[in-house]
């Protein structure tokens, strides 16, 4: 992340095609596809290269590669007796909801770096598939619960088309925007350690963390992990190109080898196993896609537990999927050196209404709200700046459908020591925040803070929006602060005590 070509970023989509106009007239004039490319992705405008930007797209995928794998066992069941089951019984076929995982991330990724112009990937969101298992199909049917992620994904677009998410956006202080950042290096790098086992839950009150098994590292996937880590951190400091895919790539053929020797299995039927699934060179390469999930969505929540109760769920997806990807795009932006010194990029707007569509056709499609991957932070580090590297990105999740033992092969521990990597790289951002004022410093430290511990980018930043509104008023720079930000503010005070209102309302 050392390009400093930083381009003027556009607040909306007129302005966009200006930048867009003026970028035409001064580029190469020469024939040809590749330069035609160029001129649409504005790649040489932004520093980079057609090699990084493949490079870029290609560690990205590898990266996210494991939400095909993931999702499925989050929403569905490869049994019944091992699926998560609605209110009336119901299920989710795992290999189905794998192919329309990988058929939904490949198409809105793509459509994303076509009209966003942004090498960051979209794919199910972690926070919300695991709200539909854990506490919204115990009250509705799987396919009423994807109607209420479509419901969602509306409200999204129509906030972004209208403007709202936009002054939304700029509205929030500079300050506040780059401990964001910080706090998403935090909370990557997290995900990293707990994925790999370095870090695992003691089980106990007091201390709820602990490292590896009882203090240490007791089994051999997190040793591979380490040395990945090790790996990527001497590539990266050596300057070397394709640092992160040549560490990932070279932890996986490592972990392969020590499968074969030690034949360790999954995680959940040997505890010193692999998480998720087993580096293994696969027996079949080519399995045909399963899109029987296409569609498969009602609106009956509203009837089945009322529109109240069905309100109150939208609106906890709604606060969840729009400040996630809020969050996630400002740290992404900054990383990438595409954000002004207030934290605002090219095609703004755009991005936030690509964004919202992502969430609609997730819910269409029974895979879940399709949002901004944090994980996306692995292509800008190795050095993606635009939307061509989407496409890469896209193309790969679209062959996943078809190649998905391959991509089964990437254990979770490689793609974990890249985000412990690119968590280093965005925690870097920190210097820029004046820790001097301390009515800056707690919102700010807050914010950064929260992330990783409650392991959710929304309830970080609503801390942070909450503690700032009230510490600067009550400094006396209540002028300073934007309206909307005490009208974000309130909100996210109800989105906090959720829970008791859900229990008054019944």
């Amino acid at each position: 992340m050392t390009e400093t070509n930083t381009p003027s970023p556009a607040s909306d989509d007129a302005a966009d095609s200006g930048s867009a106009a003026s970028s035409v007239a001064t580029a190469p004039t020469a024939p040809g596809f590749k330069p035609a490319l160029d001129r649409f992705f504005h790649i040489t405008e932004r520093g980079s290269n057609f090699g990084r930007e493949l490079r870029g797209g290609l560690v990205t995928f590898v990266t996210m590669a494991y939400i095909v794998v993931l999702n499925p066992l989050i929403l569905g069941g490869f049994s019944e007796e091992a699926a998560t089951h609605d209110v009336v019984g119901g299920w989710l076929n795992a290999a189905q909801v794998g192919a329309v995982t990988a058929l939904t991330a490949g198409v809105m990724t793509i459509l994303f770096g076509l009209v966003a112009n942004l090498p960051y990937g979209l794919a199910a969101g972690l926070g919300i598939n695991s709200f539909l298992a854990v506490s919204v199909v115990g009250q509705v049917t799987w396919a009423e619960a994807m109607g209420l992620v479509v419901i969602n994904g509306v409200i999204i677009v129509l906030l972004a088309s209208t403007g709202l998410r936009t002054m939304i956006f700029a509205a929030v202080p500079r300050q506040l925007k780059t401990a964001i950042t910080v706090g998403i290096g935090l909370f990557i790098a997290f995900i990293g350690f707990v994925n790999s086992g370095f870090v695992r839950s003691s089980g106990a009150a007091s201390p709820p963390v602990q490292l590896g098994e009882g203090g240490s590292i007791a089994t051999v996937p997190t040793l591979v992990f380490i040395f990945g880590l090790i790996l990527m951190g001497v590539l990266m400091a050596r300057k070397v190109r394709g640092a992160l895919l040549i560490g990932i790539l070279g932890t996986t053929i490592v972990a392969i080898v020590v499968e074969a020797i030690f034949k360790l299995g999954p995680s959940f039927s040997n505890e010193g196993g692999w998480n998720l699934n087993v580096p293994q060179i696969p027996s079949q390469v080519i399995a045909v896609p399963d899109l029987g999930l296409l569609g498969q969505f009602s609106f009956g929540a509203f009837e089945r537990i009322g529109a109240l109760a069905a309100c109150m769920l939208v609106f906890t997806l709604v606060f969840t999927n729009f400040f996630d990807a809020m969050g996630t795009l400002t740290g992404l932006s900054k990383a990438a050196g595409l954000a002004d010194e207030n934290g605002n990029f090219p095609r703004l707007k755009s991005a936030l209404i690509v964004e919202g569509v992502g969430a609609v056709a997730g819910g269409a499609a029974s895979a879940s709200s399709n949002t901004i991957f944090v994980d996306s932070a692995s292509g800008v580090g190795e050095g993606a700046r635009t939307g061509f590297a989407n496409v890469i990105t896209g193309l790969l999740f679209l062959a996943a459908m078809f190649f998905t033992p391959l991509t089964e092969a990437v254990p979770l521990e490689a793609a974990a020591a890249a985000l412990v990597v690119v968590g280093a790289l965005m925690v870097a951002q920190i210097k820029d925040i004046d820790f001097t004022d301390f009515s800056i410093a707690l919102p700010a430290f807050l914010t950064i803070i929260v992330m990783p511990l409650t392991y959710s980018i929304a309830n970080g930043i609503g801390v942070g929006f909450i503690s700032w509104v009230l510490i600067q008023s009550m400094s006396g720079k209540g002028r300073k602060i934007s309206p909307l930000l005490w009208i974000v503010a309130a909100g996210f005070l109800l989105y906090f005590a959720r829970g008791p209102i859900e229990t008054l309302i019944g």
